[in-house]
């Protein structure tokens, strides 16, 4: 079923509307919808490698507005199931307990789930919950989303085709190992 999901996205690339549905994509990607607009992104700027930044544009808007979709799921969500929830168990101090750690590194975690193929929603879903500061979400999101999709936007326009392999299985793993030692030399020079 992904993979029919997958492929259905893909000939989305091939639609005269398909601006619009990376603006769906990314959306509904940032809040429940399991495929990433990078799989429609990628092909939509092979085909027209001028519009690529214009394509990352409306990738990054439509992602973050999604990103919110997702924090107000989290929020609202919370709020009606979660907290009974943990109320019944005896347990909502733990939660606050760790909201407030969410909330200390929060910033940190929509950063690297933003640019990392760690899932997005459900950190977004997630700061909703904890009530992660609005502002502090919003700007860690516009800068996570807008580095992944214009990197890749500006690889594909530079390169073409031939880098498609690289975006597609390895800038993953490229995007990781450099949260990891950002946040790891951030970490090192708070202890020296």
């Amino acid at each position: 079923m992904l993979r029919a999901l997958y492929d259905w996205t893909l000939s989305l690339s091939r639609s005269r509307h398909a601006l619009w549905a990376l603006a769906v994509v990314a959306f509904v990607e940032s809040s429940v919808f399991p495929i990433p607009p990078d799989v429609l992104m990628v092909a939509m700027i092979i085909a027209a490698p001028s519009r690529a930044f214009v394509i990352a544009s409306v990738a990054t808007v439509a992602s973050v507005a999604g990103g919110l979709a997702g924090y107000w799921i989290g929020y609202g969500a919370f709020e009606t199931v979660g907290r009974p929830v943990l109320e019944f168990y005896g347990k909502e101090a733990y939660f606050a307990e760790f909201a407030e750690r969410y909330n200390d590194w929060g910033a940190w975690a929509v950063l690297m789930a933003g640019v990392t193929p760690f899932p997005y929603k459900v950190i977004t879903i997630l700061s909703g919950a904890t009530a992660l500061s609005l502002p502090v979400f919003i700007l860690a999101s516009i800068i996570a989303r807008a580095l992944r999709f214009f990197i890749v936007a500006a690889l594909l326009w530079k390169f073409g085709a031939p880098i498609r392999d690289f975006v597609e299985h390895r800038l993953g793993l490229v995007f990781t190992v450099f949260v990891v030692l950002l946040i790891g030399g951030f970490a090192l020079v708070r202890y020296l």
